[in-house]
């Protein structure tokens, strides 16, 4: 009897097999032969595929955001180093301007200092010039150590622009030509017209209208003319002799024919100086 059973079971399972192998190649030839598949298979792809579209709609755009968020950051970082670009760029160009305009000063300090023979020039750069006393004074970087004195000549560009009025140890203060104080432009000069005859006078004036040196009280026939050259004539004591001041531009006759005002346009811009010469006299 127990054997009995035992075979049974054995039947049972080898009838199962052959069954589920009937099925499966029943439902293979089944499905290969349809156009779609069958409606209970159908309705399980269309729930997994809801299923996968709700779960990898937040996974995309939580992955898009974060690439877009990667590439704004990027740009800025690209925009940030590009305006540093930009403002290196801008102060090179800033500091090329300033360096070409302390060059071209230099340059006419330097052809103005190769003609000195009678004096000993002391280079200096002007420390501060205050709005309020623009047209009067400034500050340059050299003072006793350096060798200047009060009342030394001093030079911008290709003219004599003032004199010292104060000295300390390591900076003076320049007094310029054009301050129209009665004790400050008084420099002794003298006008050699082209026939070679010497008018000398005292620069005693500045019109500030047209940035002109004035030469007053004058009682000369001489005749001079618009070009002539005006330089000092080393009277006064501590003045050198031969520094350019400028050439006439306007000579001014009374009702006599003789010259009451000579105006001299400066060859200095005494509104733009960074650097000037101490004429030291050589002793």
């Amino acid at each position: 009897m127990h054997k009995f059973f035992s075979n049974r079971k054995w039947v049972i399972v080898i009838v199962c097999l052959v069954l589920s192998i009937g099925f499966m190649t029943l439902s293979v030839s089944t499905r290969n032969n349809r156009a779609m598949p069958p409606f209970i298979q159908r309705f399980g792809n269309d729930i997994v595929g809801i299923a996968d579209t709700v779960v990898a709609f937040p996974i995309n755009t939580v992955r898009h955001g974060s690439e877009n968020i990667n590439n704004l950051i990027n740009t800025y970082k690209e925009n940030q180093r590009l305006k540093t670009q930009v403002d290196n760029v801008v102060a090179t160009k800033v500091k090329n301007q300033a360096v070409e305009q302390e060059n071209s000063q230099l340059k006419r300090q330097l052809k103005m200092n190769s003609g000195m023979t009678d004096y000993t020039p002391i280079n200096a750069e002007v420390l501060s010039r205050t709005p309020s006393a623009w047209q009067n004074q400034l500050i340059i970087n050299k003072g006793q150590s350096a060798g200047v004195k009060k009342y030394m000549p001093v030079l911008g560009g290709n003219g004599l622009i003032g004199r010292i009025s104060e000295v300390n140890t390591t900076n003076s203060k320049v007094e310029l030509i054009s301050n129209n104080s009665d004790s400050n432009n008084k420099f002794s000069v003298q006008i050699i017209n082209r026939k070679g005859k010497i008018v000398n006078g005292l620069i005693n004036g500045f019109d500030r209208s047209t940035g002109e040196l004035v030469m007053g009280h004058l009682n000369t026939k001489i005749q001079l003319q618009k070009g002539d050259k005006v330089s000092t004539n080393g009277l006064g004591g501590i003045t050198p002799k031969g520094l350019y001041v400028g050439s006439v531009s306007k000579n001014k006759k009374d009702d006599y024919g003789t010259s009451s005002k000579i105006y001299i346009k400066s060859p200095s811009d005494i509104n733009d100086l960074e650097a000037v010469t101490v004429a030291a006299k050589q002793q």
